[in-house]
């Protein structure tokens, strides 16, 4: 990078500070303003639900309709709160990443303001190589995920979590009234906090197998494939050759994430029915490729076609070009996916 593209960046980052700033006092104020409404509305969730429990003390005498306004209305509330709630989270985020972004910025600038420049890294003063891109791609990256996980969040385990509350409230209830419909009640309830716990445990695996971490790359992407079986989804080949060792801990969550993202796009994306997983577990380096019988896109090679940015195509290559890694990716309408890539490896320190 030039003298004058060095300046340039810098200035681009004291400006990108500012906005941030700006912006971080906005997400600040609807904070404030979104945790007044869930307070008002967590207010409001248990009227109705005291309205409810006062109508079910009356089921003899209450009109129907009056018993189905009363969980209409606290049905609605909590459908409001709940997405209020998610709101709130989603500001939060917005909020962790802005502070990351400023802190960033101001790590950035100070390097500059320290004097250390591209000419004085040229002249073998410091090491570090200039980053603008590295820079945005981890940002970008951090906001991607955090972005992903709130919506399955939102979308999984919260949701469900809404409706166990209001279906234990219903058995508790029916207790005293009717035992006959609060048992059948119960085994309903049974059956949706089982599977809100196989959600949640799907949902901790999808943020951080804690298999990677105990038993490294080919039992987590083994046992990832027995959970994709066991949730329904039986297309997945998953194939693993060569010595099964640890790698550098940086290696396997890249490899693993790369592999997850690319059975995820062609699934949703796709709408794949068969997907074929290979890994070549070599001495120096990983080769894996992933194809599916999906649906295709169109490519082009710099991945900048709508459909690879949708997908997140151009984040996948900058992870493992990273790495110094290489990546292919081939596609057209009516062809499915098919990507390869390759990893050199290193193996894991023995402690």
């Amino acid at each position: 990078m030039a003298e004058n593209d060095w300046e340039s960046f810098i200035a681009s980052c004291r400006s990108r500070k500012e906005q941030a700033q700006q912006q971080l006092r906005e997400v600040e104020m609807l904070i404030k303003q979104t945790s007044t409404e869930v307070e008002r509305l967590v207010q409001r969730n248990a009227r109705a639900a005291s309205r409810v429990r006062q109508v079910e003390a009356q089921l003899d005498t209450v009109p129907r309709e009056d018993l189905k306004s009363a969980y209409n209305a606290l049905i609605s509330n909590q459908q409001r709160l709940f997405t209020m709630r998610g709101q709130l989270e989603k500001l939060q985020n917005d909020k962790e990443h802005l502070t990351s972004l400023i802190e960033l910025c101001e790590q950035i600038t100070g390097f500059a303001e320290g004097g250390i420049t591209p000419t004085a890294q040229k002249a073998g003063r410091v090491s570090r190589q200039p980053a603008e891109d590295l820079v945005i791609h981890v940002i970008e990256a951090q906001e991607a995920e955090r972005l992903r996980l709130s919506r399955q969040m939102h979308d999984g385990p919260a949701q469900s979590l809404t409706n166990l509350v209001l279906q234990a409230e219903i058995c508790e209830h029916l207790f005293d009234r009717d035992p006959k419909r609060a048992k059948t009640e119960l085994a309903e309830l049974k059956e949706s906090v089982i599977s809100t716990f196989h959600e949640v445990k799907s949902f901790i695996f999808d943020l951080r197998p804690m298999m990677l971490d105990d038993l490294g790359l080919a039992p987590t992407l083994k046992r990832y494939a027995e959970g994709l079986a066991e949730n329904g989804f039986d297309g997945l080949e998953m194939t693993i050759t060569g010595r099964d060792r640890r790698l550098a801990a940086y290696q396997e969550v890249t490899i693993f994430r790369v592999i997850q993202e690319l059975i995820h796009i062609g699934r949703q994306y796709g709408h794949a029915s068969s997907i074929k997983v290979n890994v070549e577990m070599e001495e120096h380096e990983i080769k894996v490729s992933v194809e599916d019988n999906g649906t295709g896109f169109e490519l082009d090679e710099e991945l900048s076609t709508p459909d690879a940015q949708q997908m997140g195509l151009p984040t996948l290559r900058k992870r493992i070009e990273m790495l110094g890694g290489t990546i292919t990716f081939r596609s057209s309408p009516g062809t499915g996916l098919h990507v390869s890539f390759s990893l050199p490896v290193e193996e894991a320190e023995e402690e």
